[in-house]
C-alpha cells in the first residue's frame, strides 16, 4: 500500500532490484560503477604491469632512423637542344597523376634496387641480411612456430631485397609533381646515403634510358637512310628511262614539248588573226578618206616616203600661192599655175592613198592565207599531245613516287643529323631533379616510445575494465522480485470483504494497512462480476481494434486507479507496444515511475509549448511508454474539456498497439468526456458490493462506454 501526500505517490521503502540490469534489460550504470570501484586495485595493477612491459619492449626494440630525399618531375631539356619538330612548342605537356605513379614504380623497380644495393654494399650488412650475423633466439623461436620465414630458404639477393623494400617508402606529394623517397635504417648515416643513392640512381636510369633511345634512333636511321638512297636512285632511273622511251622530254618551265608547241601555235594563230583584222581596217580607212576627198591623214601615210614628199611640195606651193595672191589677181597666169600644181599634188596623194590601201589589202590577204597552215599545224600537235597523255600520266606517277622517296630520304637525313648531334653532346638530361637531399636524422622514427607506452596503458585499462563490466553483466541475477500490482477476484457471498494481497512496486511500496470491515450486503442486490488484471489484459488482446484504447476510472478517490492502470499497461506491454496516458489532472501520479519525472506532459502539448517527442517518456521498470499530465496548475477543468485530447489519443493510437488512459476518480471528473476517447473502460472499486460502485458503472455505461469491466482495488481508509 502507499499513501497520498500533496497529490504525489510517496514510497517509504524501495524494493530490491537486480544489481546490474534494470527492467527491460537496461544496464544499471550505478551498479556497474560500484563493481568497477570494488575491482579498482585489479585494474590499476594490470594497467601498471602492462605499461611496464610495454616500456621494456619498446626499449628493447632496435630503433630505426628515417631520412628523406625529394625529386621534382619536370622537363629540363633546353629549347636549343630540342629536335627541330619540338622547337615550335613553348612548353612541354604537364605530367598527369598516372605518369607520376609510373615514375614511382620506376623508383621502386628491381633493377634500380639492385644498383643501390651494389653501390652501398647492403648485401654485406647484417641489418639487410640476417644470415650474416646469425639467427637471433627470438627469430629462431618464431621460426619454430611458423611465425617467421626461414632466411636460409632464400637466396642472399632475395634476403637483401626483402629488407630493402621493407625499409623504403616512395610516395607522391599531394597536388604536386614531387616524389618523396624516404629510407629507414638503424644507422642514420646509412639511411641518408641510401635515400640519396636511390634518387641519384633514378636520375641516372632516366638519363641512360633517354641516351639509349637516342642512340638506338641514330642506328635505325642510318640503316634506313642507306635503304632509302637505293630506293630513290632506282625511282629516278625509272623516270628518266620511261621519259626517253616515250619521248616525253621537258622544255622550259618544266612543261612537255607538245604542250609548249600548242602554246606557241595558239600564239601564232592569234597574232595572224589580229594582223589580218588590223590591215583590213586600215585599208578601209584609207579608201574612205580618198573617196570622201578629205585630207588623207593617217599613220600609214605618215610612214610613206612618197606621201611625205607630196605633202611637202603641196605645202610649198600653197605658200607661194598665198604670197602671190597678195599682189596678183585670181586670173593671173601665175596664180592659175600655182593652183594647177596644187591640184596635181592632191591627185597624186589620192593615187598614193589608193596604192597604200591595196598594199594593206594584200598584206591582210597574206595574213589570212597563213591561218589555214597554222591551224593545220595546231591540229597535228593536238593529235600528238592526245597520244602522249596516257604516257604522261604514267610518267607523273613515277615522278611522284620518286619525289616521295626523295622527301622521306631528306627527312631521315635531318633526323639522323639531329640524333647524332644530341648523342655526341649528351643533350638528353633526365626529366627530374633532386630538390631536397637526405640528411642523417637526429631522432629515431621507430618506435614511438611515449605513444606506444600510453597506448598500451590505455588498452590495458580499457581491457581490464571491460572484462570486469562484462563479468558483472553476465553474472547470474538474484531471485527476481515481483513489481506487478496484483488484483484478485473477490467473492461477495460472505458479508465480510477479504482484500487481495497488496502489490509490491519498486520505489512505490507502502506498508500494508488492515482493510476495514464491510457491512453486510442486501440480499436483493446481486454482486457485480469482477475480473483480474490478467483476465482483462487477455480479453483486450483478443478484442482487436475494440481493445486498443481503454480508460481506467475509479469509483472514488484512493481506490487504486493509478495502480490498476500501471499494472494493466505492464501486463499488455509483455506482448505489444503500450503507452500509458495520465489524464487525472486533479491528482496526477504517473510521473513518479517515469524515467524523466520533470518532463513536459499533456498540459504543455495542449498549450503548444511541447511536442510529442518531448512528452513521451519510459517506465523505469518496464517497456511501457508514459505521457504524464505535466504542469497543470489551475487549468485542470479547461484541459479536460479541450478538444485537443481526442487528437492526442488518436495520434497515440496510430503509433501504439494499446493506449491505457488513467482518468482518475469518477467523482472528480466528467466520465462522459472520456467515452469518445476509448471504447472500453475499467472501473476500479475498493468495494465492488457497494451500491456506489453499481451506480458508477451504470453512469459509465450511459456515458457511452461500450464495455465496462469491474476490477477490485485496494481499499484505503482515511487513517491511511
Amino acid at each position: 500500500m502507499f499513501f497520498r501526500k500533496k497529490s504525489k505517490l510517496v514510497a517509504p521503502a524501495p524494493a530490491p532490484v537486480r544489481p546490474m540490469m534494470g527492467p527491460a534489460g537496461e544496464p544499471d550504470l550505478r551498479s556497474l560503477g560500484r563493481a568497477l570501484w570494488r575491482r579498482k586495485s585489479t585494474i590499476v595493477l594490470f594497467t601498471v604491469v602492462s605499461t611496464a612491459v610495454a616500456f621494456m619492449v619498446v626499449n628493447a626494440i632496435t630503433p630505426r632512423y628515417r631520412s628523406e630525399s625529394r625529386l621534382l618531375l619536370e622537363a629540363r631539356e633546353s629549347v636549343f637542344m630540342r629536335a627541330e619538330a619540338d622547337k615550335g612548342t613553348s612548353e612541354r605537356a604537364n605530367l598527369d597523376p598516372e605518369a607520376v605513379t609510373s615514375q614511382i614504380q620506376l623508383v621502386l623497380s628491381r633493377d634500380l634496387a639492385l644498383n643501390v644495393i651494389k653501390k652501398e654494399k647492403l648485401d654485406a650488412n647484417p641489418e639487410f641480411d640476417p644470415s650474416i650475423g646469425g639467427m637471433t633466439p627470438l627469430r629462431t623461436l618464431l621460426g619454430l612456430f611458423g611465425m617467421a620465414r626461414d632466411v636460409n630458404a632464400l637466396s642472399p639477393e632475395e634476403r637483401t631485397l626483402e629488407a630493402y623494400y621493407d625499409r623504403i617508402n616512395v610516395y607522391a606529394v599531394e597536388k604536386s609533381r614531387v616524389i618523396g623517397v624516404d629510407f629507414s635504417s638503424a644507422n642514420p648515416e646509412l639511411a641518408a646515403r641510401v635515400a640519396n643513392s636511390v634518387a641519384e640512381a633514378y636520375l641516372g636510369l632516366q638519363q641512360s634510358a633517354k641516351t639509349d633511345q637516342t642512340r638506338a634512333a641514330s642506328t635505325w636511321l642510318a640503316t634506313e637512310i642507306e635503304k632509302m638512297r637505293t630506293k630513290v636512285a632506282n625511282a629516278e632511273a625509272k623516270v628518266e628511262e620511261y621519259r626517253s622511251q616515250s619521248n616525253l622530254f621537258v622544255g622550259s618551265n618544266n612543261t612537255s614539248l607538245p604542250n609548249q608547241q600548242l602554246t606557241e601555235i595558239n600564239s601564232q594563230i592569234a597574232a595572224a588573226r589580229g594582223q589580218k583584222a588590223d590591215l583590213e581596217a586600215r585599208a578601209r580607212q584609207l579608201r574612205e578618206l580618198v573617196r570622201s576627198g578629205q585630207p588623207i591623214d593617217s599613220s600609214d601615210i605618215a610612214n610613206s616616203e612618197s606621201m611625205r614628199r607630196l605633202t611637202e611640195q603641196g605645202n610649198a606651193l600653197r605658200s607661194q600661192l598665198a604670197e602671190q595672191s597678195t599682189t596678183l589677181m585670181d586670173q593671173h597666169p601665175r596664180i592659175k599655175e600655182l593652183r594647177a600644181q596644187i591640184a596635181e599634188i592632191e591627185r597624186a596623194k589620192r593615187i598614193e592613198g589608193e596604192r597604200l590601201a591595196r598594199q594593206r589589202d594584200t598584206d591582210a590577204k597574206v595574213a589570212g592565207d597563213r591561218l589555214p597552215a597554222v591551224t593545220a599545224s595546231l591540229d597535228q600537235v593536238k593529235k600528238l599531245a592526245s597520244q602522249t597523255n596516257e604516257q604522261d600520266v604514267q610518267l607523273r606517277a613515277l615522278e611522284r613516287d620518286a619525289k616521295s622517296q626523295r622527301d622521306l630520304l631528306e627527312s631521315y637525313l635531318v633526323k639522323y643529323s639531329e640524333a647524332s648531334a644530341r648523342d655526341n653532346v649528351n643533350a638528353a638530361p633526365p626529366e627530374a631533379r633532386i630538390i631536397s637531399r637526405a640528411t642523417p636524422a637526429a631522432k629515431p622514427a621507430y618506435p614511438k616510445k611515449m605513444a606506444t607506452v600510453l597506448i598500451a596503458a590505455f588498452a590495458a585499462f580499457s581491457l581490464s575494465a571491460g572484462f570486469i563490466v562484462t563479468g558483472a553483466l553476465l553474472a547470474p541475477p538474484p531471485s527476481p522480485v515481483s513489481y506487478g500490482y496484483g488484483y484478485q477476484t473477490a467473492s461477495y457471498a460472505a458479508p465480510a470483504f477479504a482484500p487481495p494481497p497488496m502489490p509490491t512496486l519498486p520505489h512505490l511500496v507502502s506498508p500494508p494497512i488492515a482493510p476495514p470491515a464491510m457491512p453486510a450486503m442486501p440480499a436483493a442486490m446481486a454482486p457485480l462480476p469482477v475480473s483480474t488484471i490478467e483476465q482483462l489484459a487477455e480479453r483486450l488482446r483478443q478484442s482487436g481494434e475494440a481493445g486498443r484504447r481503454v480508460a481506467v476510472v475509479g469509483n472514488a478517490r484512493n481506490a487504486g486507479t493509478t495502480y490498476a492502470a500501471i499494472t494493466l499497461a505492464r501486463a499488455l506491454a509483455t506482448q505489444a507496444n503500450v503507452v500509458l496516458v495520465d489524464l487525472a489532472f486533479g491528482a496526477p501520479n504517473l510521473s513518479v515511475i517515469s524515467t524523466d519525472p520533470n518532463a513536459p506532459g499533456i498540459a504543455e502539448l495542449v498549450r503548444g509549448t511541447a511536442g510529442f517527442g518531448d512528452i513521451i517518456t519510459r517506465d523505469q521498470f518496464s517497456g511501457v511508454h508514459i505521457v504524464a499530465t505535466g504542469n497543470v496548475g489551475a487549468d485542470g477543468p479547461a484541459l479536460t474539456a479541450s478538444p485537443m485530447l481526442a487528437t492526442v489519443i488518436e495520434a497515440l493510437a496510430q503509433s501504439y498497439n494499446h493506449v491505457v488512459i488513467d482518468a482518475g476518480s469518477a467523482a472528480d471528473v466528467a466520465v462522459e468526456r472520456f467515452a469518445p476517447l476509448a471504447q472500453c473502460a475499467v472501473l476500479v472499486s475498493s468495494n465492488p458490493a457497494d451500491p456506489a460502485t453499481r451506480a458508477a458503472r451504470e453512469r459509465m455505461a450511459m456515458a457511452g462506454f461500450a464495455d465496462v469491466t469491474l476490477v477490485a482495488g485496494a481499499a484505503q481508509t482515511a487513517a491511511a
